[in-house]
């Protein structure tokens, strides 16, 4: 306990000391980010195939690049996001300076994820040193290879007291998570979500919660079924099912369903060849405790398609099931694996009730060649996210919030939301010691007549633009004028 509070403390000491509020510095770090996922490339891509047997051009494409593209815009958009923020005001405001200025908040804690390990740390952190915050880094120790290289270079390139990295397992979070911090951002699953929020709670921090969930996809009838299973079977298994957007399962018609895994089997032969197991594509489960659990949800299920498994290599096949029961136990729980259930809907009004039924997930997925039954699907449903006739891409544009709600999360970052996310929006309000007289509304005595005159001052609504303004200038004379004549 006593380290954490060291980490801790050093790093709230540097914050107080205020050198990481100037843009300059802060532009500095950022640049000293990039600079170390170029320089240490190879050996970031080495961890991560260490981690979860990730060929060098998919974990680049999945992690790398995608911080890579926040640092460029962090770098580009700093000085503008971080600029004030010019508010309308009313006419007995007209003659103030008032903003909203974002400012720090102060010592963030920042826990990741195993499943993308590098990513899922990088990312919230650009946000938080954009926002001028001391950030404490805790990543996953279950991707020990690259928690290790993440606490080796880190102290080689950015601010060792603002930005310090805590390994370890579950002793040295819970640690971590009795130290008084700004805010917290986590990313896992549920149970953890609110074993965080409530340590949070006791010093009134408040969270960021990325937590998962099963999210459902919907394929219509109305459909090009060969282009929609390409893009399904693409998302699903991915990083071998372990990612927290990942389609969980299918809705679609009876009619439709053999279809479906034809057009998945023949999809999974175009990327990963006739042997799964030998294509540099394919990853694994990331240990043998969840390799365990995902065999166990196959008990009693359907398989048609996949189904092996090799403990000593963590390997399972891409595996679909077919005509599964919603009270199965494959449906109680996030899969996070390369198996997806295939559940039978008469229509797109059940597949809505069944999905309504459930937790809120953090992404959906919709698939149809009819718009209105798409724009139907979300204006009748919630979810963290949603992709119709895609998966997964929401994720990658930084210029939408990435998040969940309910059970699936709170808050959300990438791009700009994540400076938005780090940072206070303070309310700013700058007067002169002028035109007293106006205030005279506001003083005591109170009187009906104030209360008219305030009314028709701050309730009558002008058009937009210039004319507003003129007319809210000649006001304030006006009123100026009259204030002098009632009140002196």
């Amino acid at each position: 306990m006593e380290r954490m509070q060291q980490v801790v403390g050093r790093a709230r000491a540097a914050f107080n000391s205020g050198r990481c509020r100037s843009l300059e510095f802060r532009m500095q770090q950022l640049k000293a980010l990039e600079r170390m996922v170029q320089e240490k490339e190879e050996e970031i891509l080495a961890a991560i195939k260490a981690d979860l047997h990730k060929s060098e051009p998919n974990a680049y494409s999945h992690e790398l690049l995608c911080v890579m593209q926040d640092l460029i815009m962090a770098i580009d958009k700093l000085p503008a996001w971080a600029a004030p923020r010019p508010v309308k005001r009313n006419l007995l405001t007209m003659r103030d300076e008032v903003y909203i200025f974002p400012e720090p908040l102060g010592v963030v804690l920042i826990i990741g994820a195993w499943n993308y390990p590098f990513l899922l740390v990088m990312q919230p952190l650009i946000g938080a040193i954009a926002a001028g915050n001391a950030v404490v880094m805790k990543p996953s120790e279950i991707s020990e290879n690259t928690a290790r290289v993440v606490a080796d270079l880190l102290p080689q390139y950015l601010d060792r007291e603002l930005y310090p990295v805590v390994t370890g397992g579950v002793p040295e979070t819970t640690e971590l998570l009795k130290q008084r911090f700004d805010h917290i951002l986590y990313t896992g699953n549920s149970t953890v979500g609110k074993i965080v929020m409530a340590a949070a709670a006791k010093h009134l921090t408040p969270v960021t919660l990325e937590l998962g969930g099963k999210s459902p996809c919907y394929i219509d009838k109305d459909c090009d079924l060969a282009v929609a299973c390409r893009r399904i079977t693409w998302g699903k298994y991915m990083n071998c099912g372990q990612t927290c957007i990942a389609p969980d399962y299918i809705l679609c018609d009876p009619s439709i369903q053999s279809k479906v895994v034809e057009n998945i089997k023949a999809t999974l032969q175009e990327l990963y060849g006739e042997h799964v197991k030998n294509s540099p594509d394919y990853e694994r489960i990331i240990n043998k405790h969840h390799f365990k659990r995902i065999l166990g949800l196959l008990e009693g299920q359907k398989i048609a398609h996949g189904g092996e498994a090799d403990e000593a290599s963590c390997f399972i096949a891409p595996t679909i099931l077919t005509d599964v029961s919603p009270a199965s136990k494959v449906m109680e729980e996030e899969i996070f694996g390369p198996v997806l259930p295939i559940l039978p809907v008469k229509s797109v009004d059940e597949a809505i009730e069944f999905i309504n039924s459930r937790e809120k997930p953090l992404a959906l997925y919709v698939f149809s060649n009819n718009k209105k039954l798409i724009k139907r699907v979300i204006s009748e449903t919630s979810s963290g996210g949603v992709s119709a006739n895609d998966v997964i891409m929401h994720f990658f544009l930084s210029a939408l919030p990435f998040g969940g709600v309910g059970n699936s999360g709170m808050g959300a970052y990438h791009g700009k939301h994540s400076f938005e996310t780090f940072s206070h929006h303070r309310a700013c309000l700058i007067k002169d010691l002028k035109m007293e007289i106006i205030n005279k509304l506001r003083y005591p005595p109170g009187s009906q007549k104030k209360v008219d005159w305030s009314k028709f001052f701050l309730l009558k609504l002008f058009n937009k633009g210039q004319i507003r303004l003129v007319i809210l200038a000649l006001l304030g004379i006006v009123a100026a004028v009259v204030m002098k004549v009632v009140y002196y």
